[in-house]
């Protein structure tokens, strides 16, 4: 697909867009999420790994869900054409610890459109950041990039290789279940995560794709071990990865943690400051 110059500049007139959402962070709700990331449910005790995802989730209507399961484009974001969408990188601070049973409010602008084509096509990178105040004082802050990009080639299967563990890695083998239960608790719908023959077919993946803010969670937690507590967690994906082959989560220093795919390809890289 080649972009029109006439429908970029009109996507980038969305930077500067914001939008506003207040909710009650449920401890309930959190709890859920501690449960499908697969960590200890006492969340009164101890947050979950990235907690501020459990709340502030996209709701859309039944009638505005596009045929790949997300919302249909349009609205805050702009209505890029290109038909493949993923949540791509981030970088977060956390400031002050959320609290539970409290009203918050999220703030969202769009910060910039970009429109980049090379050797893998065309591309469009949405920033978008986001604030969270509660109690007049700011407890995280987020900037996540967003990636639209062609339909490409179906992207082949991947042949295991030996892992070189590590004394302190963790070989992490989501199934379909833990797939599921991540989508449920995030209310994201986008088949590539639970419908096979859609990931299969229309989206050429060999396999269910694991979330990459899944995939995030578990290298934060891998991050927090021994009781330290990141203030700052960037994050970018690089390579999908799939239900069912393993996953080592590893810290190859101080502030700086890998998923490896069971190929040895880096799926995701992490950096932590403390």
């Amino acid at each position: 697909m080649t972009l029109s110059p006439s429908d970029i500049a009109h996507w980038q007139t969305w930077a500067g867009r914001t939008e506003s959402r207040t909710e009650m962070l449920d401890r309930e709700a959190l709890r859920r999420f501690a449960a499908a990331i697969g960590e200890p449910l006492d969340v009164e005790a101890v947050q979950p790994s990235l907690a501020h995802w459990a709340f502030f989730l996209p709701v859309a209507a039944a009638d505005q869900i596009g045929p790949d399961g997300h919302p249909k484009r349009g609205g805050f974001l702009p209505p890029i054409s290109l038909p493949r969408r993923m949540f791509a990188a981030a970088e977060m601070q956390f400031h002050a610890p959320l609290m539970l049973d409290w009203e918050a409010t999220r703030t969202s602008t769009v910060l910039d459109i970009a429109h980049k084509s090379g050797r893998s096509g065309e591309l469009v990178l949405v920033k978008v950041g986001h604030s969270i105040v509660q109690a007049d004082r700011e407890r995280v802050s987020e900037v996540q990039t967003i990636v639209y990009r062609d339909t490409g080639t179906p992207t082949p299967a991947i042949v295991p290789a030996a892992f070189d563990d590590a004394p302190d890695d963790v070989n992490w083998a989501p199934n379909s279940v833990d797939l599921f239960r991540f989508s449920a608790v995030t209310f994201n719908s986008h088949r590539i995560h639970y419908d096979l023959p859609y990931a299969n077919g229309e989206e050429g993946y060999p396999g269910l794709v694991i979330h990459g803010p899944f995939t995030a969670a578990r290298l934060f937690g891998h991050a927090r071990r021994g009781g330290r507590s990141p203030t700052r967690f960037t994050f970018r994906a690089v390579a999908p990865v799939f239900a069912g082959q393993p996953v080592l989560l590893r810290e190859d220093e101080a502030g700086r943690c890998r998923a490896i795919r069971c190929d040895g390809s880096d799926a995701m890289v992490a950096d932590i400051g403390y």
